[in-house]
C-alpha cells in the first residue's frame, strides 16, 4: 500500500477512534471512504480483482512482462479459480474469452497454463461447463489434444480439461465427439454420467499422445 494510502487509513481509523470516546455517532460518514480505503480496511483487494489483475498480466502486450510473470500469474489464477464461486465468476468479469485467447498463445507454456485453468474451472461445475460449451471452448481444445506437432505437455493438459468438460454433462461430451470424430477419429454417442464410458474416449486420446 502506498504511503499516502496508509496515511489515509491511519487518519480515518484515529478520527472515528477518537470520536466514538464522546459520540456514539462517529463524526466521519463512511461516504468519505474510497474504494482503496475500503479494499484496504478488508484486507486488500478482493478475489475478484486479482482475477482481472492475473488475466490483465497474462493478456498483456507489454514486453516488460515476461513469460515468467504470467506464468505466475496463470499459477495465482489457477488456484483462485479451485474455489467454485470464482470459477462460477469467470463469465460474470468477462474472463472466458481472454483465458480461451491464450489456448492459440505461440508459446507453449502459456497454452498448457490456458488448458490447465479451463480444465480446473470446469471440473463438477455444471455452470461452468455451460459457459465454456457456450463461448466455443471445445473445439480449441479438442484441436489441441489430438494435433500430433502439439507439445506432449499441453496436449495432456487438453485432454484434461475436456475430460472434465465432459464429465456429467451431455451437451458438451456430444460435441466433444463430433469434433473427433470430424477430426478424423470416430467417436460414436457416449453417456456422460457413464465415466468408464467417458475413460475410454479420453484414454484413447492418451494413448495416441504416448505414441507420437
Amino acid at each position: 500500500m502506498g504511503d499516502r494510502r496508509l496515511n489515509d487509513l491511519l487518519k480515518w481509523s484515529i478520527e472515528n477512534t477518537d470520536t466514538s470516546k464522546h459520540d456514539p455517532q462517529p463524526a466521519t460518514s463512511t461516504s468519505e471512504l474510497t474504494p482503496e480505503l475500503m479494499a484496504a480496511i478488508m484486507g486488500g483487494p478482493s478475489d475478484a480483482d486479482l482475477m482481472k489483475a492475473a488475466i490483465e498480466v497474462i493478456s498483456s502486450s507489454d514486453t516488460e512482462i515476461s513469460l515468467d510473470d504470467k506464468l505466475i500469474a496463470f499459477d495465482n489464477f489457477e488456484q483462485l479459480i479451485e474455489s467454485l464461486d470464482n470459477a462460477n465468476n469467470i463469465a460474470n468479469l468477462g474472463l472466458w474469452t481472454p483465458l480461451l485467447e491464450q489456448l492459440k498463445h505461440e508459446e507453449r507454456e502459456i497454452r498448457k497454463m490456458a488448458a490447465w485453468c479451463v480444465g480446473t474451472a470446469v471440473q463438477n461445475n455444471v455452470k461452468t461447463q455451460e459457459r465454456l460449451l457456450a463461448v466455443g471452448g471445445l473445439p480449441h481444445l479438442v484441436e489441441m489434444a489430438i494435433k500430433e506437432s502439439e507439445h506432449v505437455d499441453v496436449r495432456r493438459k487438453a485432454i484434461y480439461a475436456l475430460s472434465s468438460a465432459c464429465r456429467n454433462y451431455q451437451p458438451a461430451m456430444d460435441t466433444c465427439a463430433e469434433e473427433l470424430t470430424t477430426r478424423g477419429q470416430e467417436t460414436g454417442k457416449v453417456d456422460a454420467t457413464d465415466m468408464e464410458a467417458v475413460d475410454q474416449v479420453m484414454n484413447a486420446l492418451k494413448e495416441k499422445v504416448k505414441a507420437s
